[in-house]
């Protein structure tokens, strides 16, 4: 009874064996493992130091050169008002009037005071002119005299007075009008007409220049330091050798204007320990504004030895910027560099690779570090056409895909009858 689950046994194991046998010789004769692929094909160039200026970037904000507020002198009601919001406006020009009638009153009312002390005055004077003589003849008594006297200089005391009073209800019948101080842009009106105006404390609205115009920043200590190295002195008295600024707009473009600087603080700030700085910067088509943010791209005085990678080979990773070079055994490595500037469409990399090294600018996508490339040593002048040439080749030969689609509803015809033939 027991033999039979043995042998049995001895079977399956024999059975086992040989299939395992099979499966190895199999192994064997066919293609084990992954298919492996050659290595991608990529450009690289061979970097090398070169003298370059190097040009710092600094958020900065346009500030007019001169902020009017204009506000009324006098008070009272607002009759007009004579520009349109937004607009340019030259000096001199009627910005305001307010209501004039109270204070034109005034002006009548005071005239008419001072022509009565005008005459109280004349007859004081005619009065004293005949006491005089009287008074040396010892006519008339001493007391009469001073009295005489007294009231010719009382009298004309009153009509300065009075004549003063019309200097100033003349003065405040013009400053019903309100006229701009200089030329420049003026923002929108904050009183409309028919409101009322408080004499000084009602703003009015807000008067601005536009040529030139100031651009505010900030740079670091350091950066003052290397400054005062390279002049040689403190940067606040030689601003005239300073090189000329930049400005790049919100859109990226290059403003094609010049700025010098105008103004360095005299103190650094102990609190982010960076120093004001102002540029000047001409306006003359009116394109910055006041408030606008620009960067300011300030040129370095010397120039240093660096490397000038494109910007497509440089990677940006969490503030930091990397590449990848070809070693000797045309492995892609990882390479991170020291790169806080550009120039054009370059980056300038101030350390982290040493001249000759081979850097990947077209492939990058196609390369992992440690992993093997085919790399093709180019020009910096052909970076850019073996892609394109590359993608135009790539469209050439898709083309025809799109003549398939016929010839695939053709077959679907042919097919048909025979279909209907077979039924």
């Amino acid at each position: 009874m027991n033999e039979y689950p043995k042998t049995h046994a001895r079977r399956d194991i024999a059975a086992l064996l040989s299939l395992a046998a099979l499966i190895a010789l199999a192994g064997c004769n066919g293609k084990g493992g992954p298919p492996s692929f050659p290595p991608p094909d990529v450009n690289v160039i061979k970097v090398a130091t070169e003298p370059v200026t190097i040009f710092e970037e600094y958020v900065g904000q346009t500030e007019a050169v001169d902020t009017v507020e204009i506000r009324a002198r006098v008070s009272g009601l607002l009759d007009k008002q004579s520009f349109e919001d937004g607009g340019r406006v030259a000096a001199g020009s009627v910005l305001f009037v307010i209501d004039p009638q109270p204070y034109k009153a005034a002006l009548d009312q005071a005239k008419a005071a001072l022509a009565l002390a005008q005459a109280q005055h004349l007859n004081s004077r005619q009065q004293l002119e005949r006491v005089r003589p009287l008074a040396k003849e010892r006519a008339l008594s001493q007391q009469d005299l001073d009295t005489a006297v007294a009231k010719e200089a009382i009298d004309a005391a009153t009509e300065e007075a009075a004549r003063a009073q019309v200097r100033t209800a003349e003065l405040n019948l013009d400053y019903t009008t309100i006229r701009a101080p200089r030329d420049g842009v003026i923002s929108k009106a904050l009183i409309k007409a028919g409101g009322l105006v408080n004499a000084s404390t009602t703003l009015l609205t807000t008067l601005y220049s536009v040529n030139p115009i100031y651009v505010n920043f900030t740079v670091s200590e350091l950066k003052l330091l290397e400054l005062q190295r390279d002049l040689k002195r403190n940067p606040n008295d030689t601003k005239g050798k300073l090189p000329a600024f930049k400005l790049r707009l919100a859109d990226g473009s290059e403003y094609k204007l010049p700025g010098k600087i105008n103004f360095v603080d005299t103190a650094v700030d102990p609190k982010t320990g960076t120093l004001q700085v102002r540029v000047q910067v001409p306006n003359p088509e009116s394109l910055l504004r006041a408030g606008q943010l620009v960067r300011v791209i300030m040129p370095s005085l010397t120039q240093k030895e660096a490397f000038r990678i494109p910007q497509q080979a440089v990677q940006e990773m969490q503030g930091k910027r990397s590449v990848l070079v070809v070693d000797a055994e045309n492995k892609a490595q990882y390479r991170e560099v020291v790169a806080n500037s550009r120039s054009g469409n370059d980056w300038i990399v101030e350390s982290g690779l040493q001249p000759g090294e081979l850097v990947i600018v077209e492939g990058t996508g196609k390369s992992r570090p440690g992993a093997p490339v085919k790399p093709t040593v180019i020009e910096a002048s052909q970076i850019g056409k073996s892609e394109a040439k590359a993608n135009a080749k790539g469209d050439a030969k898709a083309e025809p895909v799109k003549n398939a689609e016929p010839a695939k509803a053709a077959g679907k015809a042919d097919a048909e009858p025979a279909k209907a033939a077979g039924k």
